[in-house]
């Protein structure tokens, strides 16, 4: 029995310690397709090879649709019918559409390994039945024939937006959904963010020669291309049947996306030490601005490269397109007849989710908060750097969104599902705005130092991984040898306030009495900062007990003393401390701003006026 038991134990060990560990789907894309301009249909091939990595045995797969969205009734219209506040750019117009402008994919056939497949389409997801159940580790071929028509451009994806692009071309192609721990992510599109499996894309693109492409992927026959692609030198070898066939290769990315129009033009720029940067665009009203966003995209790349983490692709593109400003992977779209400083913010915060989106992967259905919020930090650090502003506080728009939510009783969990937020402004303040407040705050609690140090180091580690939450909280910690779990749950999970105050000051000759008061539902580590007569400074650092410990001196003064933490439990903290010969002047509660105090008015006192 005992022999028995040792050889089950040794024929399922390998299981169990694959199972443990962090597995991810690999796909390998060859799709070969043509857009007809006049049509606005796309039709092709797509030969998908998945690989199972997982320890389970998947009886069916799941493709998405994503241009099934765009038809009157289907998910995305239904929602925007009955938001409170439906996203603009969507509204009633899908209802609108005829049967010209709509959108849709039509599957003609599927297989598995040569074998016919049974599905079914539920409105922008495809349910498949498979043949043969794919077992742990095996590889399977998928061979597909497709039409899709490319709706007029209402979200992201699309034909003739508002600034005249002729093709958007996003969320385009039959994608397979991911499957990970969780299992399958079959979400319908109703108008958030994507999530997808890693994988290479070998992608061959027919359309008429008048057009100009670019999106992501290296292109791989620059000499038949022309349109500022071909190297210097080089002669361009047309065919002479009026098409090109644009042929891409993408290694290490989970989505796909491209944009065209005749009247692109295309430009070159590179970063010193990479990438080489792309910028595609209508020239007529928008050069002056276009030119000008090379020379700080450039800079961008030097500066995040720098402090975030190196970018690992060697090409990335700033297109004119889409309905705003949206990341893809290796690329961005963006609309261009902006302000100066509006086209800069823009491409600036689609950059970085080159790294957050990008790289990382965020599941951003699930964690919108991680991959917006991570960026748009970011963002206003480099704004700020970029236009040299030296603010004192370059997330300040972000709190005050955040507080203004607060105060409509609108907020829900940062943890909420991307498509399930009550409101859209509600979803928009608690991914950008409180996911950068997140981070500054995290600062306040760890250190700026240690911040900037867990945020590089989690890029380097979780490139390409998919990461989730915990998996920065557990970064930050090494980092900072503190425990963290509490401020993510509080402010991630929940819409509980901070609310510290300064209840009482009493300065005698020698002892200063001080008595802060919680009134909010969340607990946090508490600065003080005591200016004296003589000019003098001093921060007391009050930890909290579950922190575990306390953050290191920050500021350059003399004086920054680390008191007994408090127990989050006891609404009150009273603190005496000694400075003889020393005059106190004012007791300022978070002199540095970072904490996201819904009542700052109580957070200084005036000793002595």
């Amino acid at each position: 029995m005992q022999r028995l038991f040792v050889g089950i134990l040794l024929t399922l060990l390998p299981l169990l310690t694959l199972a443990q560990t962090r597995w991810q789907q690999h796909v390998n894309y060859v799709m070969d397709v043509s857009l007809d301009v006049e049509t606005h249909r796309v039709a092709g091939t797509q030969r998908l090879t998945y690989t199972n990595h997982s320890p389970d045995t998947l009886h069916r797969v799941f493709y998405h649709l994503y241009f099934n969205a765009f038809q009157p009734y289907s998910m995305m219209d239904e929602r925007n019918h009955h938001l409170p506040d439906p996203d603009g750019r969507v509204g009633k117009r899908i209802r609108g559409l005829d049967s010209t402008e709509i959108g849709f994919q039509r599957i003609h056939s599927l297989t598995q390994n040569g074998a016919a497949l049974s599905y079914e389409v539920a409105g922008t997801i495809l349910e498949v039945e498979l043949v043969e159940a794919i077992k742990p580790g095996e590889e399977v071929l998928f061979e597909m024939t497709f039409t899709s028509q490319v709706p007029k451009q209402i979200r992201r994806s699309g034909r003739d937006n508002k600034e005249g692009i002729d093709y958007s071309m996003t969320q385009w192609y039959p994608k397979m959904c991911a499957y990970d721990l969780e299992g399958w992510h079959a979400d319908p599109y109703i108008g958030r963010e994507f999530y997808g499996e890693w994988g290479d894309f070998d992608v061959t693109i027919t359309i008429d020669s008048a057009y100009v492409i670019g999106g992501t992927g290296y292109l791989q026959n620059p000499q038949e291309i022309g349109h500022g692609y071909e190297r210097e030198g080089q002669e361009v070898t047309r065919p002479s049947d009026g098409k090109l066939r644009w042929h891409f290769l993408a290694p290490n990315v989970h989505d796909f996306a491209w944009a065209a129009d005749p009247d692109y033009v295309h430009e070159q720029v590179p970063v010193p030490d990479g990438p080489m940067l792309h910028f595609i665009y209508q020239a007529d009203s928008v050069r002056d601005n276009w030119k000008k966003l090379q020379g700080y995209t450039v800079r961008l790349f030097e500066l995040v490269n720098k402090h975030y983490g190196k970018y690992p692709y060697d090409q990335f593109t700033v297109i004119q397109g889409g309905d705003g400003g949206m990341e893809y992977p290796m690329s961005t779209l963006v609309t261009g007849r902006r302000s100066m400083g509006s086209l800069l913010g823009t491409t600036v915060h689609e950059v970085m989710h080159a790294w957050y989106y990008g790289v990382l992967g965020f599941n951003e259905a699930n964690y919108p908060w991680m991959d917006e919020g991570f960026a748009s930090y970011v963002e206003d650090l480099m704004i700020d750097s970029l236009l040299e502003k030296g603010a004192k506080n370059p997330h300040q728009g972000a709190y005050a969104r955040y507080f203004r939510i607060i105060e409509k009783g609108w907020e829900e969990p940062s943890n909420t599902h991307g498509d399930h937020y009550t409101r859209n402004y509600a979803y928009s303040v608690g991914t950008y705005s409180k996911g950068t407040v997140f981070l500054r705050q995290l600062g306040y609690i760890i250190g700026d130092k240690a911040l900037q140090t867990s945020l590089r180091r989690f890029f380097q580690e979780w490139a390409f991984r998919h990461p989730e939450p915990r998996d920065f909280k557990r970064v930050a910690e090494k980092v900072s040898g503190l425990e963290l779990d509490w401020y993510f749950d509080y402010f991630i999970n929940t819409t509980k306030v901070i609310d510290y105050g300064i209840k009482e000051v009493k300065a005698k000759r020698k002892a200063i009495t001080i008595t802060l008061e919680n009134t909010g539902t969340m607990p946090m580590p508490v600065d003080l900062e005591l200016t004296f007569k003589d000019g003098s400074k001093e921060i007391l650092h009050i930890p909290l007990r579950i922190m575990r410990g306390a953050k290191p001196q920050e500021h350059e003064i003399n004086g920054f003393t680390v008191l007994p933490d408090w127990n989050w439990v006891n609404p009150i903290y009273t603190l005496t401390i000694f400075r003889p010969g020393k005059k106190l002047k004012t007791v300022t509660l978070d002199a540095s701003e970072r904490l996201a105090d819904v009542n700052p008015d109580n957070n200084h006192v005036d000793v002595a006026k």
